[in-house]
């Protein structure tokens, strides 16, 4: 069931959603060549602390991060560890939620390391804008949940990109995951909903440059692409409001 929410539930999900912007552009700034993906996450621990908000991805289902740190052809779910360091070429996805006095917003941010080959850098390029298209495709009159799909597909498939089909954005706000499922392809066997004032979403385009045929890895969390291609990883907190769509996660 989809949960609507009202106007002060917006107004708090909107709160925890700028903390979450902001702890992007303060631990954004120190990702770069020869940091760990450990201390990536140790950094967005430090900076929940000290603003006094939850990381609720850790313990989530087992899981022992407050972050997903997804690199190269890892797509989604990557555990930081301090043995991974990040290296020139190499493409970091972020993808970190926050629990503002139970009020959650969830977004992901996609990094170039050092000087990336220019095929990796068109990559997050065009992922990044099919995340934006699909936001524009919701936000229309009218929209229904696979405008996402549609948007995402239109976007990307001239290029020769894989689409993740075994995962999908979501509802979000008073949970970490709500209905809808929001998926990235088009499908006519799954829901499709009219969007309403009072929905949240996390919209997140999953994409790899091959394949997209997936596995998961030793740890039962990493997504990884069988065929060795990159993956990428953009995504925002939503909100339908009387005003219209407003995306929450973006300072």
């Amino acid at each position: 069931m989809i949960q609507l929410k009202d106007k002060y539930q917006i107004d708090m999900i909107r709160k925890s959603s700028k903390i979450l912007a902001e702890m992007f552009e303060e631990v954004g700034s120190e990702i770069k060549e020869g940091i760990s993906t450990h201390e990536i996450d140790r950094l967005c621990e430090s900076f929940m602390k000290k603003h006094h908000v939850k990381g609720p991805c850790k313990g989530y289902m087992g899981y022992p991060n407050v972050s997903c740190t997804s690199v190269n052809d890892t797509v989604i779910h990557g555990i930081p560890n301090k043995h991974q360091i990040l290296k020139s070429g190499d493409l970091l996805s972020l993808d970190v939620c926050i629990d503002y006095e139970g009020f959650i917003s969830d977004s992901t941010h996609s990094y170039e390391i050092g000087r990336v080959d220019e095929k990796v850098h068109r990559f997050n390029s065009i992922v990044k804008k099919a995340l934006y298209e699909a936001i524009d495709a919701v936000s229309r009159p009218s929209a229904r949940i696979q405008a996402v799909a549609e948007a995402v597909t239109r976007v990307v498939r001239p290029y020769g990109y894989g689409i993740i089909k075994d995962y999908s954005g979501h509802g979000v706000g008073l949970e970490l995951h709500e209905d809808p499922n929001i998926y990235n392809y088009v499908s006519h066997f799954t829901p499709n909903p009219r969007i309403r004032e009072g929905m949240v979403l996390a919209i997140e385009p999953m994409i790899t440059m091959g394949s997209n045929k997936i596995y998961l890895n030793d740890d039962n969390w990493g997504v990884i692409t069988q065929d060795g291609s990159y993956g990428c990883h953009w995504e925002h907190t939503v909100a339908i409001t009387e005003n219209g769509l407003e995306i929450l996660t973006e300072l």
